[in-house]
C-alpha cells in the first residue's frame, strides 16, 4: 500500500538547536510551514499539543486555508474537553478542511505537564480515560439517534450531533503509548498505533504486541513510525553533521543532564540507547539521551539512500505512516521532498510489487 510521509507544522520555527524566537502565534509561520511541506509532497503534518503552546484546533484551521490537499494530524489531550463536545470541534473541522484532518490522541506522558492543565489523573488512569474518550468520539460521530452514555470518566443524557465527520464514517484516529496499560488501553481502539524509531527487532515485538491485543477486538490497527533523519551527500558528512547537532544540544542546555521521562516509551529509547550509539544500519541513539527522549529523538542518519532504505525496513514491519521531522525544520523539510521522500516510495513501490 501507499506509505504515507507526515510531517510537523508549527506556529513558530524552532528546534532543539534553534531556541524558540518571536511570538508564540504567527499564522504566517503556520501557513509557510503546511506549504512547505504541501510543495515536499508530505502527506500530513502533525500539530502538536503542550502545555503552553497556541491551541491546536485554531493552528490546523489555519494550515487547513493555507493549503489544499495536505492532511493534518491534530494532536488532543482527553481529559481537558468533554469528548462529546471534542467530537464536534473534531467532525467542524474536518468539514472545514475538506476531508483532511485526523486526530491523535496523546494521553500524556509526565504528570508534571499534565499538572499545569488541571489534571491529576495517574498514569493508568489517564489511558483508561483515553480508552472511554475514543468510545464516546466514535458514537458522537456515528449515532443517528440520542444516545446516553455511563462510563467511569464521562457521562451524558441524549447525545446526538448534527455535524458529522465529512470522511466516512469518521476521521482516523491515531495515538500511542509505550506502556503496558497503554496497549492494553488503545490497541483495540485505535486505527493507528505511533511508535517512536526504535531498533528494528524492539520495533517488531512491540508490534507484535499491539497486534496481539487488538486481535481479540477484531482490530488490526496500522501503524506509524517516528523518527530524526540527518543527511548529507555522504556518509562522512552526514555523521559530521550529526555530531555537531549533538554539540548544539549540549551546548545549548550548558552541560546540565536533561530531567529523567515519566514515561515508558522514553525508556524504551535509554534502554536502546545504553545498549548501542547505532542501531541496525545507522539508527542512531546519542541525541535521545542528550534530550532525556522526550518525545521522537532517535535519528536515521547518512545519505538519501541509506536513509530511505532505513525507512523502508520499517514499513516491511508494518510501519505504513513514517513521520520524519529535521533539527533544522525548514531547510531540512525542503531536502526530505527533493532527496528522501521520492526515494522512500519508490522503494515501497518496488517492495509492494514484489510482494504482490
Amino acid at each position: 500500500m501507499p506509505v504515507d510521509m507526515i510531517g510537523w507544522a508549527t506556529p513558530r520555527v524552532s528546534s532543539e538547536i534553534i531556541p524558540a524566537t518571536g511570538p508564540a502565534f504567527d499564522a504566517g509561520v503556520v501557513s509557510m510551514t503546511a506549504r512547505l511541506h504541501e510543495r515536499a509532497r508530505f502527506d500530513r503534518v502533525l500539530i502538536g499539543y503542550f502545555s503552553n503552546a497556541p491551541d491546536g484546533f485554531l493552528v490546523a484551521a489555519q494550515a487547513a486555508f493555507a493549503t489544499e490537499r495536505l492532511g493534518l494530524l491534530l494532536a488532543h489531550r482527553p481529559g481537558f474537553v468533554s469528548p462529546t463536545v471534542a467530537a464536534r470541534k473534531l467532525a467542524t473541522l474536518d468539514q472545514l478542511s475538506n476531508g483532511r484532518l485526523a486526530v491523535h490522541i496523546i494521553s500524556g506522558g509526565s504528570d508534571a505537564d499534565q499538572a499545569k492543565d488541571g489534571d491529576f489523573t495517574d498514569h493508568a488512569g489517564r489511558y483508561a480515560r483515553s480508552k472511554e474518550y475514543i468510545h464516546v468520539l466514535r458514537r458522537t460521530w456515528t449515532e443517528t439517534q440520542p444516545f446516553d452514555h455511563d462510563g467511569i470518566y464521562y457521562q451524558s443524557r441524549g447525545t446526538l450531533s448534527d455535524i458529522r465527520c465529512r470522511q466516512v464514517p469518521h476521521i482516523p484516529i491515531f495515538g500511542g503509548g509505550g506502556s503496558d496499560d497503554a496497549i492494553a488501553a488503545l490497541a483495540p481502539h485505535l486505527d493507528v498505533f505511533m511508535l517512536w524509531g526504535e531498533p528494528l527487532a524492539e520495533t517488531q515485538t512491540f508490534m507484535d504486541r499491539v497486534r496481539s491485543a487488538a486481535a481479540p477486538y477484531g482490530r488490526a490497527p496500522k501503524f506509524s513510525l517516528s523518527t530524526r533523519p540527518i543527511l548529507a551527500n555522504t556518509e562522512a558528512k552526514a555523521w559530521d553533521r550529526a555530531r555537531s547537532i549533538l554539540a548544539r544540544i549540549t551546548e545549548l542546555s550548558g552541560g546540565t543532564a536533561p530531567p529523567k521521562p515519566d514515561n515508558a516509551g522514553s525508556h524504551r529509547l535509554l534502554a536502546a540507547a545504553a545498549a548501542s550509539d547505532v542501531h541496525d544500519t545507522c539508527l542512531w541513539a546519542r541525541i535521545a539521551v542528550a534530550t532525556g527522549a522526550r518525545g521522537n529523538s532517535t535519528a536515521l542518519v547518512g545519505t538519501p539512500d541509506t536513509v530511505a532504505a532505513a525507512l523502508l525496513e520499517y514499513y516491511k514491519l508494518g510501519a505504513t505512516s513514517l513521520l520524519i521531522r529535521g533539527y533544522d525544520p525548514v531547510p531540512d523539510t525542503e531536502q526530505y521532498g527533493a532527496e528522501l521522500i521520492p526515494r522512500v516510495r519508490e522503494l515501497v513501490a518496488n517492495y509492494d510489487a514484489a510482494q504482490r
